[in-house]
């Protein structure tokens, strides 16, 4: 359970501060969204950013029980 918790905080933290270039898609093993929210980001001139600081919010207010099983042992890309 320590474990889940670490990965959600690590995951919310970096979405909020690094969102625009996928740090939390790539910790939590979604490589092709990362590659994906980079790409956002770029042609958007950094307005894709946003998705990443809603996604860290939403990561943050989850339960540790729920983030596990949305993000981590289901394949929830975005949201």
């Amino acid at each position: 359970m320590e474990q889940q918790e670490n990965k959600k905080v690590l995951a919310g933290i970096l979405a909020i501060v690094l969102g625009g270039f996928g740090v939390h898609k790539f910790i939590l093993g979604y490589t092709k969204a990362g590659i994906i929210q980079i790409i956002i980001t770029i042609v958007t001139c950094g307005i894709g950013s946003v998705l990443g600081l809603i996604e860290g919010i939403i990561y943050l207010t989850k339960s540790d029980e729920e983030f596990y099983k949305t993000y981590q042992q289901g394949t929830k890309e975005w949201f």
